[in-house]
């Protein structure tokens, strides 16, 4: 086989293995950033944690919020659930992040399917 060719499909092999990694890592990211309270599930996105920071600045204790099955959930202890969901949002980022760097740094197919 022409050398030339052997690269082009060697590297072909390679981005293949590493866009499946890619996309295995993001799916289990957001399954890492689901949280479930009191009977509902919450995937736990930026959006979700300003909403629950600003009503805690309008002094709210609690409040009901809408899960991602359209079920609502009564919060009572907003504070709580709030850092519980911060909790959740930077472990998982961190994981990702922390994961991701291992990939991209590996330069075969190899060292990214042993990650």
């Amino acid at each position: 086989m022409d050398e030339k060719l052997k690269q082009a499909l060697d590297f072909s092999n390679y981005m293949i293995t590493l866009n499946n990694q890619k996309r295995v890592l993001k799916e289990q990211y957001q399954n890492d950033i689901v949280y479930y309270f009191n009977g509902g599930q919450f995937t736990v996105k930026q959006e979700l944690v300003s909403f629950c920071q600003a009503l805690i600045a309008l002094k709210q204790t609690e409040t009901i919020l809408v899960d991602d099955n359209g079920i609502p959930v009564e919060i009572e202890e907003l504070f709580e659930f709030t850092k519980s969901i911060v909790g959740v949002y930077f472990a998982a980022t961190n994981k990702y992040l922390i994961e991701y760097n291992k990939l991209k740094s590996n330069r075969t197919v190899e060292g990214i399917i042993d990650l």
